[in-house]
């Protein structure tokens, strides 16, 4: 199985994810966590740490390539061979973030971004087998940016009208692509109840 966690910077999605991956350990599963673009992988950490970290101004398209590079080897890398195994990939983030950040936020097209994304990723990475954005208000999503004590990146840092675009979004993506809409304003339980409800209808329509 293969799940995202998707929205916009502050809503929750790290930590909805560790949750997740602890509820499928309990029962026994082999899960790996990524967390895009980066993860756990050196190369695709360095990716991002150019578009985000090294204050570099990049044409959008070079942007959406880069990202897409660093999913590639994320995928190729961490995800499939978990797979494969029958294990389970829990994703902060994937392509959704670039319709969203690159497509919507920048301007590139959305037709363009899809078109990288499926000449270089395999169709079981485009159609995740259950997908959710984290929606919160502005007010909630900065002050924890705020509180988590992280070096702001280059895209939060972008001004407002560039932020009201993605999160404007964020709403279309998930009718676009039939994607579950969590609330995150609650408390980081009751969030996590929410997705859990969502897996636990999902196997039983599976079964």
């Amino acid at each position: 199985m293969y799940i995202v966690i998707e929205g916009q910077d502050g809503t929750g999605k790290s930590t909805q994810v560790n949750l997740l991956a602890d509820y499928f350990k309990n029962q026994g599963k082999e899960v790996v966590m990524m967390e895009e673009p980066d993860g756990d992988l050196p190369q695709a950490h360095d990716l991002h740490d150019m578009i985000l970290s090294r204050g570099y101004t990049l044409e959008p398209l070079t942007n959406v390539l880069l990202f897409t590079a660093a999913r590639v080897e994320l995928w190729k890398k961490i995800a499939e061979p978990v797979l494969k195994r029958g294990g389970i990939v829990i994703s902060a983030r994937n392509y959704w973030s670039t319709l969203a950040y690159q497509g919507y936020g920048e301007g590139v097209s959305r037709s363009k971004i899809i078109r990288i994304t499926k000449d270089l990723l395999p169709e079981k990475y485009f159609k995740p087998d259950l997908g959710f954005i984290m929606v919160v208000s502005d007010e909630v999503r900065l002050a924890r940016q705020k509180n988590r004590g992280k070096a702001t990146e280059t895209f939060e840092a972008k001004p407002n009208e560039f932020q009201q675009r993605v999160n404007a979004a964020y709403p279309k993506i998930a009718k676009e692509f039939n994607l579950n809409i969590i609330d995150a304003s609650g408390t980081i339980e009751e969030i996590n109840q929410q997705i859990v409800n969502y897996i636990t209808q999902h196997k039983s329509h599976s079964a």
